[in-house]
């Protein structure tokens, strides 16, 4: 979780498509790219988390971030993340304080058979909230709009899918996300999966970015868990982005 997309200027780290999806499937964080599955009606997930992004200007991230997912209907999940950012450049001064809000709604129209993907779709709202002037916002609001795929068989899970990032603060701004992600349960209690993932240039004569991650996570009980993923560019300008978070999963009767 990385305004936009991670990695990008002016703490740019909040679009992790990071948001979340079953706790079960294990889908969403730590990975940047997303799954179509939303959190069970009437259950909660809630993550205490830090992400962190550098690259030749310095480092960027979040210390911490709160992100919250509520599956208020069958099918729905509402989403938000409230971050507290930094931006340390290697030349100037590191600043500190709230971030860009996020907000979003996952939506499942499609429910995986023996021959079907499941299919979904994760709209979410950067609200310029972080003061773009100290490195911790992106100074205009900002939306994606994703469309999310995903399959399993026994351990094996595989999802991802492609976005558009739309630029409110310059309507001829807009670019493209594009991830895939493969994990699979090595035992009870833990999974490891790999992800890569691509964005185009947000405006023309820009650099696109290819990245990839490693991550696991941790099953300590049915509620409680660690995530972790840490990768690296392979063409652009980031050069490290890692995530470690702790989280929480209940609902009725827990």
């Amino acid at each position: 979780m990385t305004g936009a997309y991670p990695g990008r200027p002016a703490a740019a780290w909040l679009g992790l498509a990071l948001v979340l999806g079953s706790p079960a499937a294990l889908a969403g964080p730590p990975y940047v790219t997303d799954d179509p599955e939303p959190v069970e009606h009437r259950h909660w997930e809630v993550y205490l988390a830090s992400q962190s992004f550098h690259d030749a200007g310095g480092w960027t991230g979040t210390a911490p971030h709160l992100e919250v997912n509520y599956g208020v209907v069958p099918e729905v999940q509402l989403h938000v993340i409230v971050p507290l950012a930094y931006a340390s450049p290697d030349q100037g001064k590191a600043t500190f304080g709230y971030g860009d809000t996020e907000l979003g709604i996952k939506y499942r129209f499609v429910h995986e058979q023996k021959w079907v993907p499941m299919i979904g779709t994760f709209p979410f709202l950067e609200v310029p909230t972080g003061a773009s002037h100290l490195g911790l916002g992106n100074g205009a609001a900002q939306v994606f709009l994703p469309v999310w795929l995903q399959k399993s068989s026994g351990p094996w899970m595989t999802y991802g899918g492609a976005g558009v990032w739309l630029d409110a603060g310059d309507a001829r701004r807009h670019w493209w996300y594009f991830g895939w992600q493969v994990q699979r349960r090595v035992f009870e209690g833990l999974s490891l999966g790999v992800e890569l993932f691509h964005a185009t240039p947000e405006e023309p004569g820009g650099e696109s970015d290819t990245r990839f991650n490693v991550g696991a996570v941790v099953d300590f009980t049915d509620d409680h868990h660690l995530l972790l993923s840490a990768g690296r560019g392979l063409a652009g300008p980031n050069l490290f982005q890692g995530y470690v978070a702790y989280q929480l999963t209940f609902g009725p009767g827990e």
